[in-house]
């Protein structure tokens, strides 16, 4: 109980589920790292990946889910899903294999995006009580302002030509349009 960090708890979490696993002729590979955080390929709106061991150079399948989790039953019901794909070593995509483990684990739902069957969700209550407090805090990406262009338009009046530049340059002077006209900042 009272974990140090979020990668803990999630390891944790993985040798929880290792016999549930078993259980169903499937096993979770040795070794998995579990972070938290967005993954390279990650598609918008996915809140876990899972790459397969050859996408590694020691072999380890890595996890990532999504730092926007903050409900730890959401979050262990990602990773039992996640943790399928690192057995199937993502063979199967979300079919066959996958889904026959998923369901058989009470994952329910699209398989693309599953979630917790309510029989799943009492086991999962019980993990909880196990792991303690999930020592993470939601990430609002929405609230990371979107920069903008650093670059300003300059506008020939005469023929149209556009021009991109810096604000430094611009406030040194505007370049003359290559028709002769004198150039001027675009609203």
């Amino acid at each position: 109980m009272g974990h140090n960090s979020r990668e803990n708890w999630l390891l944790e979490a993985v040798d929880i589920f290792r016999p549930w696993f078993q259980e169903h002729g499937a096993e979770i590979p040795e070794k998995v790292r579990v972070s938290v955080g967005y993954a390279k390929r990650q598609r918008k709106g996915s809140i876990g990946v899972c790459y397969n061991s050859a996408a590694s150079e020691d072999g380890v399948h890595q996890l990532f889910m999504s730092p926007e989790l903050d409900d730890p039953s959401r979050v262990l019901d990602v990773l039992l899903h996640e943790l399928i794909h690192a057995w199937d070593d993502c063979k199967s995509g979300h079919k066959g294999e996958f889904a026959r483990v998923a369901k058989a684990l009470g994952l329910t739902g699209k398989m693309t995006a599953t979630v917790a069957s309510d029989e799943l969700k009492v086991r999962l209550q019980d993990v909880l009580g196990k792991l303690g407090d999930y020592p993470h805090a939601r990430l609002n990406a929405n609230t990371i302002p979107k920069q903008s262009t650093r670059m300003l338009k300059g506008l020939c009046n005469g023929c149209g030509y556009t021009i991109r530049l810096t604000k430094k340059w611009a406030d040194m002077g505007l370049p003359t349009c290559p028709c002769g006209e004198e150039m001027e900042m675009a609203a």
